[in-house]
């Protein structure tokens, strides 16, 4: 070690500090207080409808009362009586029971179920999947 030389640090020293305060900081209550008490200007400004929510109730009503005044009675179509007799009738003539005609066109059994009560919302890609499946046209000729 010692036929080294002189050893030195190349170095330089590092310092650290804290940021300084962001916007929300300098809005702070306590930082708000502190500045008064060293007697520097601090500017208040009230912003309009601040703390309020009048926008929102405002729309509110005008929508409110454009519900009430609609009498439009909205319901989902439902499948046709034609139409779910047609898959039953269909489905018997083949042998298959619900759980079957749902595992060969990969639905659930309920999916069945509701088609052929008149529950179900029509949808066509089920009702061309029963279709291929049943080999007749349920929907009629088209």
């Amino acid at each position: 070690m010692s036929g080294l030389g002189h050893i030195s640090q190349d170095w330089e020293p590092v310092v650290i500090r804290k940021k300084a305060p962001n916007a929300a900081a300098k809005k702070d209550e306590k930082a708000v207080n502190a500045a008064r008490r060293a007697g520097a200007d601090i500017d208040t400004v009230k912003k309009h409808n601040a703390a309020t929510n009048k926008a929102a109730s405002s729309s509110t009503s005008l929508n409110t009362k454009r519900l009430d005044e609609d009498t439009e009675n909205l319901a989902h179509d439902r499948v046709p009586t034609e139409l779910k007799k047609a898959i039953m009738q269909a489905r018997m003539d083949k042998k298959l029971t619900q759980s079957q005609l749902a595992q060969i066109i990969n639905e659930k059994p309920q999916v069945i179920q509701e088609y052929e009560s008149g529950k179900a919302i029509p949808n066509q890609q089920i009702i061309s999947k029963l279709e291929r499946t049943l080999g007749a046209k349920p929907r009629g000729k088209k």
